[in-house]
């Protein structure tokens, strides 16, 4: 199994409304590194659903439900989506300032490249977010 965090803007496409639609195709990914992520996801591995801009916080789990396949909003260019579906809340939002200090996740992705909408995450990782969280899958 495989881990990686996801970032969407809460205007653009929040939790909420994520849980509410019980799943999504995660489309309109348009940068090199975040597509390899996406087309390296398998089905069943675990996401990080982090609000970027607003809130600055890991709020949720989700999980790859479909594996890469064609992005069809993209106008032109070989873009690709998966699927993911909700898994459950954290118990606490893990914030953007406690991942900065944080030993373990400092230096993950979000924080280095900070533009980089998906990323991977190790199982340490993925576990010190689920710790800090305090939530247990």
């Amino acid at each position: 199994m495989n881990y990686w965090l996801v970032k969407s803007e809460p205007g653009a496409y929040a939790w909420d409304k994520f849980v509410t639609d019980g799943g999504t195709a995660w489309t309109g990914v348009r940068n090199f590194a975040a597509r390899l992520n996406l087309r390296a996801m398998k089905r069943g591995d675990l996401v990080c659903f982090y609000h970027s801009v607003t809130g600055k916080d890991i709020i949720g789990l989700a999980k790859v439900t479909k594996e890469a396949y064609p992005d069809a909003t993209a106008k032109e260019g070989d873009w690709s989506c998966v699927d993911l579906a909700p898994v459950k809340p954290l118990a606490k939002p893990v914030p953007l300032d406690a991942i900065k200090v944080d030993k373990v996740l400092a230096g993950i992705p979000l924080v280095r490249q900070s533009r980089l909408s998906v990323s991977a995450l190790t199982k340490e990782q993925f576990a010190r977010v689920l710790a800090l969280g305090g939530t247990k899958l």
